[in-house]
């Protein structure tokens, strides 16, 4: 996410980079070699879909193999690495007039609006939002939100008090207690920054007394929550997931959606102005958020977009969870200045 900002204009070769034998999915055949009928809508789509995504191996597998049910006359082929590794050899594809990927699944809406913003991706009315809220959705449907990892407050189980909202870390008692992941490490800790500094209740006004509060940032969210559940750090700024499973295994930490709001990596899905298959690529993203894709993302611990699917255990009714608005052209704009006004506040 931020990391990918950083990296967008790199051409280097993607080190590290692979395609397990399972990430090659072949779709199901029908009689002579033909492809099968499509499950849904009697559709019969068929051909290659290339999917670059930043998803873990075994969710993009499932991902990959719940649509194929759907269409098994189209042929997968899913790469998968960090957002930061993806656009570097996006990029490099790019430049020599040979993109290969029909749809990117990455991290963050940061990213998109700048590939947006070169006309790398198409308008893609045609994509069924299901039940996803409009409002999570880019005005000229060129990339779709399809759940939703907030960051919010997690803390040690015996801290000083519990928090419910961000100005809480203000309070004495968290002094030089506080850890968030570094923006310039992890893209989801990036786009909190920028949710903060654009938000009128708390902006850099806030973000400065908490620097001066002896916040620390410290690597990426696993750091974070390691230091909180180890009684180092009484509360930190993480994502809900990896706290809420930790949770779950009895580690003594519990998770926080403060009250003013928290702020949302949306994991948003984007079909390439370059695409090959657009047909396959709308069927694709309308997938991801038609009821069955946002049960997946719930089966796979993440909170759905679609608030009427029910969440996995340990989260809140997604309809009491509040977001921080953020307008992510302008975050997108703004933010490399951002993260050097955060460092300097915090002394990175």
């Amino acid at each position: 996410m931020r990391r990918a900002l950083l990296m967008l204009g790199a051409l280097g070769c993607l080190a590290g980079w692979g395609m397990s034998p399972a990430a090659r999915a072949q779709t199901p055949q029908g009689p002579a070699g033909q492809p099968g009928p499509a499950a849904v809508g009697g559709s019969a789509l068929s051909g290659n879909l290339v999917l670059y995504t930043s998803q873990l191996e075994a969710d993009a597998a499932q991902t990959v193999e719940a649509f194929r049910r759907l269409h098994p006359g189209v042929q997968v082929e899913w790469l998968r690495g960090g957002t930061g590794q993806i656009l570097p050899r996006l990029r490099a594809e790019i430049a020599a007039g040979r993109p290969r990927a029909d749809v990117l699944l990455l991290a963050d809406a940061l990213t998109f609006e700048a590939l947006g913003a070169e006309g790398r991706l198409r308008e893609s009315p045609e994509v069924q939002l299901g039940q996803v809220p409009a409002e999570l959705q880019d005005s000229r449907r060129r990339y779709f939100a399809t759940k939703l990892i907030t960051t919010g407050i997690v803390y040690n189980t015996r801290a000083p008090f519990v928090p419910a909202r961000w100005t809480d870390l203000l309070r004495p008692e968290a002094r030089n207690l506080v850890a968030m992941p570094s923006p310039t490490v992890s893209g989801a800790a990036a786009l909190h920054v920028q949710a903060w500094a654009q938000n009128n209740a708390l902006g850099w006004d806030y973000v400065g007394k908490l620097a001066s509060a002896g916040l620390q940032p410290r690597g990426g969210n696993g750091q974070v929550l390691q230091a909180v559940a180890s009684g180092e750090r009484a509360y930190g700024v993480a994502v809900d997931y990896l706290a809420i499973r930790e949770t779950a295994r009895g580690a003594p930490v519990k998770f926080v959606f403060p009250e003013e709001g928290v702020s949302a990596v949306t994991e948003p899905a984007a079909i390439l102005s370059t695409a090959q298959n657009v047909p396959a690529a709308v069927a694709f993203v309308s997938f991801l958020l038609s009821r069955e894709g946002q049960e997946l993302a719930s089966r796979q611990g993440f909170l759905p977009a679609d608030p009427g699917v029910q969440p996995p255990p340990g989260f809140p009714d997604a309809n009491s969870i509040r977001l921080l608005p953020l307008d992510a052209a302008r975050a997108a704009r703004e933010g490399e200045e951002n993260l050097r006004r955060f460092n300097a506040l915090v002394g990175q």
